[in-house]
């Protein structure tokens, strides 16, 4: 049976391209939230939009924190693992091509979206890192060859540390991951100039060649 366990919504690509985008929202967004910009990104793409399932004084996030700045180590790998599979089981469910899923992240879905990347590797493009940081240290570095990733942060954001950014790009390119950085003259919230970038980012990535491997 599909282990279809996020509440999500699934748009196919309304053509002929095989990249899904897996759009994972901020604290106190939902599987709705990001949908308006995934057709800014990239309209001719699929879009498989899954909702956080912690909920948090109201809010809904991805996974737990001890305090705001200090995630549950215990809790983020199990979720991340769990994202993983619903990615796996929702390609073999509506048929998107699994080995072409793009992961847009914003905030805590970008630190979400790191951890998979650096834990569950073959289950992800690359991807779109908006406002992300340092997520939990992988067990295994992961072979990341060639993996495009985008992490496009603000120089005045107040929630998101410069050395964090710095932290996050150079765990990636340890990996191998092939990293673009983007700083903007902006603070947390998204400007037209991330998207834009991002857009055109998205268009220069190609299809995904070589798969990855944990060593």
């Amino acid at each position: 049976m599909a282990d279809l366990s996020f509440t999500h919504v699934y748009q196919p690509a309304p053509g002929t391209d095989r990249r899904t985008l897996l759009l994972l929202h901020g604290i106190g967004g939902d599987e709705r939230d990001m949908l308006s910009l995934a057709r800014l990104l990239q309209p001719t793409a699929g879009v498989l939009s899954p909702r956080g399932q912690v909920e948090d004084r109201g809010m809904l996030r991805f996974f737990k924190r001890l305090t705001q700045t200090v995630y549950d180590l215990e809790d983020l790998p199990r979720r991340a693992a769990q994202l993983a599979s619903f990615v796996a089981a929702a390609a073999a469910h509506y048929q998107f091509d699994a080995r072409e899923v793009m992961a847009v992240g914003f905030a805590e879905g970008a630190i979400f979206a790191a951890t998979v990347l650096l834990s569950w590797p073959e289950t992800l493009a690359g991807a779109v890192l908006f406002r992300g940081d340092v997520p939990m240290m992988p067990e295994r570095m992961p072979k990341l060859p060639g993996t495009p990733v985008l992490v496009s942060n603000g120089r005045f954001d107040r929630i998101t540390a410069p050395e964090d950014t710095r932290h996050l790009v150079a765990l990636l390119r340890a990996a191998g991951a092939d990293v673009t950085v983007l700083l903007h003259q902006a603070a947390h919230q998204l400007t037209q100039a991330d998207v834009e970038q991002a857009r055109d980012w998205l268009t220069s990535c190609g299809p995904r060649r070589n798969p990855v491997r944990t060593s």
